[in-house]
């Protein structure tokens, strides 16, 4: 498996984390891997052979591209031979806005909307191998969409402290860093991404621990407890299994065995 994260332009990145290009082959056979929760939503392009996901024991084909917003618990997809990828992930907060869509909670989403026009467009880069091409087209597109999108600095200073606190800051701070009221917060926070902010903190602070425990599987969970603020060791693997499905001990044990870690800051497909 490859995996390349790009840097948004600085026009961006008050909107979008990064782009990432993903690619995989697994041969005749079908494989599984699983996508583990964070405070991201993404947006997906792949390419190559057919993806699906399984919801409530029954698969279902996905277009290109859809939509994967915060996730409460795992996501199992499934796929055979090559799969490429190229995603734009972005904050939860903007990622509505930037499509023009109604908020929702949705852990995957298909959506009809313009974007999927670059589909073909970026389907002849991947087969011809030029990623670099394909994501100055993403990015491009997203500049011109950019500039039709509202400045919404309390939701940006919101995100800021919520990401440099690793998802510890109760909302009252977090309102402070971004000079409002909780209720006026709340209220747009709810607005733009369909979810609380202890809804999004939540989730940042379990991606630190997965992120964690899959690089350092060997790490203290009572220390790791108290350095992001969680009440006590069995309050983080609470939430661990909440989020993860299984207990940090047995996580720990899944990133032993080897899975390759892509990067730094991204746990990418865990294999199922």
């Amino acid at each position: 498996m490859q995996h390349q994260e790009f840097t948004p332009p600085e026009e961006l990145q008050d909107t979008i984390k990064c782009f990432w290009h993903n690619k995989r082959d697994t041969g005749e056979q079908e494989s599984s891997f699983e996508v583990q929760p964070d405070g991201y939503a993404e947006i997906i392009f792949y390419f190559g052979s057919a993806l699906s996901f399984s919801e409530n024991g029954t698969l279902q084909s996905l277009p290109s591209p859809f939509m994967m917003g915060l996730l409460n618990q795992p996501a199992i997809f499934y796929t055979k031979k090559r799969l490429e990828i190229i995603s734009i992930r972005c904050f939860p907060w903007t990622v509505f806005d930037l499509l023009g869509l109604q908020p929702g909670k949705d852990g995957v989403r298909i959506f009809e909307h313009p974007i999927a026009r670059l589909q073909p467009v970026l389907n002849e880069c991947v087969q011809g191998g030029r990623i670099d091409e394909a994501l100055d087209v993403v990015k491009q597109y997203f500049l011109d969409t950019r500039s039709g999108v509202a400045n919404r600095s309390v939701l940006f200073k919101a995100g800021v402290a919520m990401r440099e606190a690793n998802g510890a800051m109760p909302v009252s701070r977090v309102a402070e860093a971004a000079h409002a009221t909780v209720r006026t917060l709340e209220r747009k926070f709810k607005q733009s991404s369909g979810y609380t902010v202890k809804d999004v903190s939540g989730l940042i602070r379990f991606e630190q621990v997965r992120n964690r425990l899959w690089h350092h599987p060997d790490c203290n969970l009572a220390g790791l407890a108290h350095e992001l603020g969680y009440t006590d060791q069995s309050h983080l693997s609470r939430e661990f299994k909440r989020y993860s499905g299984s207990t940090p001990a047995a996580f720990a044990r899944k990133a032993k065995k080897g899975k390759p870690a892509v990067s730094s800051d991204f746990v990418a497909f865990v294999q199922a």
